[in-house]
């Protein structure tokens, strides 16, 4: 995918291509370097430099990113007394081995900006600032070395300290939030750097899912560059999708999408995504008067909240008009109410502000953009059936009931997983052991497992009190569950969170089972080598007739795993040996069980997606790849507005969806990892699930629509520079332009008026103004292509009622064509 989401980068106006160095995926074990596939570094930022866009390398080493802990490897907590992030010698040995080996393997490909290469920014360090104070003194030690260390690599390029308001002066100390523009670097000799710009958020199992507006995105971008900002990122632009054991935590899903612009697919997200498109044409246009400025703009003071700041190459009389003084000049008009419009007067004319926006006049005379108004079309994206076809070389064992021939019917196979030991590497000790102690983080899966003799007494005593004794454990860490006699007791979830299970032994030797998940190793905050995973504090049994039970210092077995992991009972090459017999009726919600079936890819280049929402909590592979975690947890019924109202400041709970539904139940599958037929899919199910609601699916663009007024600004294609430096504007009328993912066309226009409509996407209405012909001329214009552009004007429509402001809405279907990409109609 990697080529195509950097084109879509580029195309959205973006220069630059920034991105983390994730240490434990490219040093798994120490001394062992990995940089193939999709950790293969030097390939990425070649791709970039293809493109001609400039490259931001964030080596960290610690990343956060919600990035399994934090993109340290595991086997640093194991060096003898090693600390992170403080100053601390082993530390530091490691992190300037790791470090060194990125630089040099860029400087070996020429990759640093002197050199011919795109890498013009590189990053020490990550967000440090933010617990640099837990650490005394030894952190304010290690911030400076890691800077001076950085800085003797000779690199040639500027190092970059996010979050570090104390950074040295020959660091550059830059910004991370939602909103940037009152940012100042700690020397006016820095520029005003913003490397995060948060456009959405992440989400966690069993949370709705956060938005953030494209007008407030659009909106905290252009008040950073008014107000003297030099260079911005956005996080995320692509999120993706953290695949396998990657997605960090405690408790973060799998999917990265993070509302970015382009979606975990790899498709645009609109409106964002054109919407900021356009600011960044809008912004580009006034980079001759924004480097013409040698300190700070002109500022003036509109009204109690509207603002203008003036970039100019000469001093602007901001009470008069621009027209012919020959000045370079461009101009950023704020109004930061939250609820009101605005009417502010300045270059000798009247400017109508919406609340909480911002307008670029490029020319200090001309609206070209404001960052309320959307004139970017919406898109509706779908998931379809594919039609994937079960490989009929494999006898059925059991046909299940399919829908809409887009579920998954055909042959499965199952596989019962062991509770407890299995053999292998397991081995007893006295006492808990915690668990990244024994898994080195190779499962998310660890056993622990004792014996507890239960006397005559004891049961005489429960039965008299209709009572149960209860297990009860300090502190857990993302799911544990209690194990009776190889019968499911029950489970707790949470992040360092208490347990307490009643359980029902029986006379005799009884076999206490207790499994420890984790859901994702921490992945930010101070001293993450102490984090850990597993349990904490006392586990004992209560309710017993002589007293407690402390089962703290008891002897117990440990089992790294699952069975099925650690044969590989996934893999392709695994199945000859592997012990799998046809699934029954009684298998389908099943704990502990592995699922496997066949099927064939979805024809096409369409994105494929596998629905895993009839499931419970579990692992899945296709041809041994693992897509990553799945759990069918459901988010709060409350807490998802109606609506999303875009004016003042947003945070990540401002604007949530998916209240009441699971938080994920769509998981991204590459294309890469299928083959035409004979693909495999194997899943691990831990709670129960119903492996015949499964289904194979593409995802695509299938409803497009815009709604543009007469009374829009001209297109952004009207603006020209002169080689002066100066802006023109052809005045135009405005345009609608529609646009359907490549390799597919706009197949039907289902609904469009010109006059009066009401309503929104997916519930247009004509209104009592109406221009009769608007559905003939949309379609000719735009059936059969793959985007169109339409103007706004009575021109084009006619005048269905005069003296009223028309607008032009349009909804349209896109559907998959093999057909080559066609070029553009215009109207």
């Amino acid at each position: 995918m990697w080529p195509s989401i950097i084109a879509k980068c580029k195309e959205g106006g973006a220069d630059v291509i920034e991105t983390y160095v994730f240490w434990n995926g490219h040093e798994p074990a120490k001394g062992q370097y990995y940089f193939e596939d999709r950790f293969d570094l030097v390939r990425f930022v070649k791709l970039v430099a293809a493109e001609g866009l400039f490259f931001f390398l964030r080596i960290g080493p610690y990343a956060c990113a919600e990035w399994n802990f934090g993109g340290f490897p595991v086997w640093l907590r194991d060096i003898p007394g090693i600390e992170f992030r403080t100053d601390n010698e082993p530390y530091k040995a490691e992190m300037e081995t790791f470090v060194t080996k990125i630089v040099d393997m860029m400087k070996a490909e020429k990759l640093y900006s002197w050199q011919g290469g795109p890498i013009i920014l590189q990053q020490i360090e990550n967000e440090y600032g933010n617990i640099q104070s837990k650490y005394g003194q030894a952190g304010k030690r290690y911030m400076q070395w890691a800077a001076q260390m950085a800085l003797g690599l000779d690199t040639g390029i500027p190092w970059v300290m996010c979050r570090q308001t104390d950074a040295p002066e020959q660091i550059l100390d830059t910004c991370n939030a939602f909103y940037c523009d009152g940012f100042e670097p700690n020397s006016y000799n820095k520029p005003k750097i913003w490397t995060e710009d948060w456009d959405g958020w992440y989400a966690d199992w069993g949370g709705p899912l956060p938005h953030r507006p494209a007008e407030d995105s659009a909106f905290a971008v252009a008040r950073f560059y008014q107000r003297g900002g030099s260079f911005q990122n956005y996080y995320m632009y692509f999120g993706g999708t953290n695949f396998a054991r990657t997605a960090g935590g405690p408790l973060q899903i799998t999917s990265y999408d993070y509302d970015a612009p382009v979606n975990e697919y790899g498709f645009l997200r609109q409106p964002k995504w054109g919407h900021l498109k356009d600011l960044h044409t809008a912004i580009k246009l006034c980079e001759p008067a924004l480097i013409a400025v040698d300190g700070s703009p002109q500022y003036v003071k509109l009204g109690s909240m509207q603002e203008a700041h003036v970039y100019s190459n000469g001093k602007v009389q901001t009470n008069r008009s621009m027209t012919g003084n020959g000045l370079i000049c461009s101009a950023f008009l704020a109004n930061i109410d939250e609820h009101k419009y605005a009417s502010v007067w300045i270059f000798g004319k009247s400017y109508n502000l919406p609340p909480w926006s911002v307008s670029i006049l490029p020319d200090c005379e001309n609206v070209a953009f404001n960052t309320a108004r959307v004139g970017a079309q919406t898109s509706i994206f779908t998931f379809e059936s594919g039609s994937p076809s079960h490989s009929s070389r494999h006898k059925p064992s059991l046909l299940l009931p399919g829908v809409h021939g887009s579920y998954f019917s055909g042959t499965w196979w199952t596989s019962k997983e062991i509770f407890g030991t299995w053999g292998g590497e397991s081995f007893a000790t006295q006492g808990i052991l915690e668990h990244l102690n024994v898994t080195k983080d190779t499962s998310d899966y660890l056993w622990y497992t004792t014996s507890v003799n239960i006397s005559d007494e004891d049961v005489r005593f429960w039965s008299s009190k209709g009572d149960l004794p209860a297990l009860k454990i300090d502190q857990i860490r993302d799911v544990a569950r209690v194990f009776v006699n190889g019968e499911l007791a029950g489970s707790q979830v949470g992040h360092w969170v208490s347990l307490k299970q009643p359980v029902q032994f029986v006379q005799g030797l009884n076999k206490l089972t207790l499994l420890s998940e984790i859901v994702g190793l921490q992945n930010y905050g101070a001293f993450l080598e102490k984090d850990g995973a597993g349990f904490r504090g006392q586990v004992k049994l209560t309710g017993l007739p002589n007293g407690d039970i402390d089962l703290t210092h008891s002897v117990w077995t440990y089992q790294v795993g699952l069975k099925g992991e650690f044969s590989m009972i996934y893999a392709p090459e695994k199945q000859a040996c592997a012990e799998w017999s046809g699934m029954q009726i009684d298998d389908i919600l099943s704990p502990f069980t592995w699922y496997k079936t066949m099927f064939d890819a979805p024809k096409g280049t369409d994105p494929v997606a596998i629905y895993l929402g009839s499931m419970g909590k579990g692992q899945a592979w296709v041809n041994g790849n693992l897509i990553g975690r799945y759990w069918s947890l459901v988010a709060p019924e409350s807490g998802c507005p109606t609506s999303c109202n875009y004016p003042g400041a947003y945070s990540e709970s401002k604007c949530q969806s998916n209240c009441g539904m699971p938080t994920q139940s769509w998981y991204h599958i590459p294309r890469e990892w299928l083959q035409e037929s004979d693909n495999l899919l194997v899943l691990f199910e831990e709670t129960g699930g119903d492996p015949s609601k499964i289904s194979l699916e593409v995802q695509y663009t299938k409803t497009i629509c815009s709604r543009i007024s007469e009374s829009y600004y001209p297109p952004l294609s009207a603006w020209s520079r002169l080689t002066s430096g100066r802006v023109l504007v052809d005045t135009i009328a405005p345009e609608l332009r529609l646009r359907c993912d490549d390799g597919h066309l706009i197949t039907k226009i289902t609904f469009a008026s010109y006059g009066t409509p009401s309503g929104g996407c997916q519930n247009f209405s004509e209104g009592k103004c109406h221009a009769s012909s608007t559905l003939a001329l949309v379609s000719e214009a735009c059936v059969g292509n793959n985007e169109c552009a339409i103007s706004v004007s009575n021109d084009v429509f006619g005048d269905p009622c005069r003296r009223v402001v028309k607008d032009l809405a349009v909804e349209a279907e896109c559907s998959p064509s093999s057909a080559t990409k066609e070029p553009r109609a215009e109207m």
